[in-house]
């Protein structure tokens, strides 16, 4: 996993010390500056450009960080405004600690907060959680907190609008972004492939995604929501990377093919699929994971 860090404090403290994590040094994520009077693009020029402008419509907007983790404000598309407001993590984010394989939190209390933040990474306000609506380890990564505040609450009080899940199977290929509440840093690259089974430690995900090269993603990046540049929606969760080139060991996921085959990819980072969570959530934003088309795994 993308290890949770200490808590802000920490960060804090690195960064007023003028020290980062050594992998934070070259983030390949960050949206280009804008260029000012530059000359209008043409041909090809201009396609490319317009890519860059796409991409550079991923913000911050939405995303939350937590103690030791981020995460974002999220909405499937049969949400009401009047719905208690949905934030999206890692299941190795809960404060709870890891769920064990097999294990589901659900329905748990818990008034965690989040500060939420605007296009521009800045802190705007504080949300609190009422429970725990649902947390794994088991065959995916993921946590969603309820909280106190509708969305229509929110977007009056904050400006801010929830993120929508996607409801298809990403995409190979897709030009996406990760966006990291905690560091408020964006990681931009491209769904290079899914893996039948990604296996770290004790635990095992079914059908992750896997990033291209240029999304280094950091701890403290877990639980951030993997948005497609093209339809601003959530595809993914980022949760793990392979650090040190070991082989299935805790912050060294594998992947394993169906044929029981184990491939290692020293630096490369996943992600898991989002697209299963709406199917799961009912009328009020409440989880009913007996509704027909729901699979994460049951308590």
């Amino acid at each position: 996993m993308k290890k949770p860090l200490v808590g802000a404090l920490f960060a804090v403290l690195l960064l007023g010390a003028g020290i980062a994590p050594a992998t934070a040094a070259t983030s390949h994520g960050a949206a280009p500056a804008d260029t000012v009077g530059a000359a209008a693009p043409t041909g090809r020029t201009a396609v490319k450009a317009e890519k860059e402008i796409r991409a550079k419509a991923v913000n911050f907007a939405g995303t939350v960080a937590l103690s030791n983790c981020s995460g974002s404000v999220v909405r499937t598309p049969a949400s009401q405004q009047s719905d208690p407001a949905l934030v999206l993590s890692n299941g190795h984010c809960l404060e709870t600690g890891f769920p064990a394989p097999g294990a589901v939190v659900f329905n748990r209390s818990s008034s965690r907060s989040f500060t939420l933040l605007n296009a521009s990474g800045s802190g705007v306000g504080t949300v609190r959680a009422s429970k725990i609506a649902y947390g794994t380890m088991t065959d995916t990564d993921i946590s969603v907190y309820q909280l106190t505040s509708t969305y229509a609450q929110i977007e009056s009080r904050y400006g801010i609008k929830a993120l929508e899940l996607s409801t298809t199977h990403p995409v190979q290929g897709t030009a996406i972004t990760v966006a990291s509440g905690y560091w408020k840093r964006l990681y931009s690259c491209n769904v290079d492939g899914f893996v039948y089974r990604l296996k770290e430690g004790n635990w095992t995900w079914k059908d992750s995604v896997r990033y291209t090269s240029a999304c280094q993603t950091i701890g403290g990046t877990s639980g951030s929501p993997v948005i497609d540049n093209a339809t601003g929606k959530v595809v993914a969760v980022n949760n793990t990377g392979n650090e040190d080139g070991q082989r299935c060991t805790d912050n060294n996921p594998c992947e394993v093919d169906e044929n029981g085959q184990v491939t290692v990819r020293q630096g490369i980072n996943y992600a898991q699929e989002t697209y299963g969570i709406a199917a799961c959530i009912g009328t009020g934003n409440v989880f009913d994971l007996n509704r027909s088309g729901c699979t994460l795994p049951k308590p």
